[in-house]
């Protein structure tokens, strides 16, 4: 489409925080180029990566541009993070369902970014769903937490075989865009 044949056209930041080596920027890849990477390689600082969505609302041709900033988890690059975090419009925050102290981490996290952007759109991927058994796994504190954190919704998630990827994604753009549509 031609770039005057959207009704609305907006641009997002979007910050993907957790801690170390919990997917996201395998979570991130998966969905915006559709691949994964089994190797691990340490996110220096942040990384940011862009993904243009089209949609359409009530009839009309609405194009979102998104920029996926990929937070580092080390406490290392503490200092960097403000910066990386002005002008966010959201927030997806990951943990790894096999370690449990990402969990633990996940209320600093928001902590953190609230500090420095207020309260934003935050949307929880719960990550590497691929190495627990979904049938056994109980979702009850995620739930809670979710709720006390107000977050707007949460995914078991898997970067590796993309499960849920897409819905995740897909859900912080859409509220973004509904929220900047009512906002005018």
């Amino acid at each position: 489409m031609a770039e005057n044949e959207f009704a609305s056209d907006f641009i997002f930041k979007i910050c993907v925080i957790g801690d170390g080596a919990t997917g996201k920027t395998s979570l991130i890849k998966r969905f915006t180029q559709g691949s994964f990477n089994k190797d691990y390689i340490k996110t220096l600082g942040a990384q940011f990566s862009k993904f243009e969505k089209i949609m359409e609302i009530d009839g009309k041709a609405i194009r979102a541009r998104l920029f996926f900033w990929d937070i580092a988890g080390q406490s290392e690059f503490r200092f960097m993070r403000p910066t990386f975090y002005n002008g966010a419009k959201a927030t997806i925050v990951v943990f790894d369902l096999t370690r449990k102290e990402t969990y633990d981490n996940i209320r600093t996290w928001i902590d953190d970014i609230t500090q420095y952007c207020g309260k934003l759109p935050t949307v929880c991927f719960a990550n590497k769903s691929d190495l627990i058994n979904e049938a056994e796994f109980d979702d009850s504190d995620i739930k809670n937490l979710s709720k006390e954190l107000e977050f707007m919704e949460y995914y078991l998630t898997s970067a590796k075989t993309g499960k849920h990827v897409q819905d995740a994604f897909n859900a912080i753009i859409d509220i973004l865009v509904k929220k900047a549509l009512a906002e005018g």
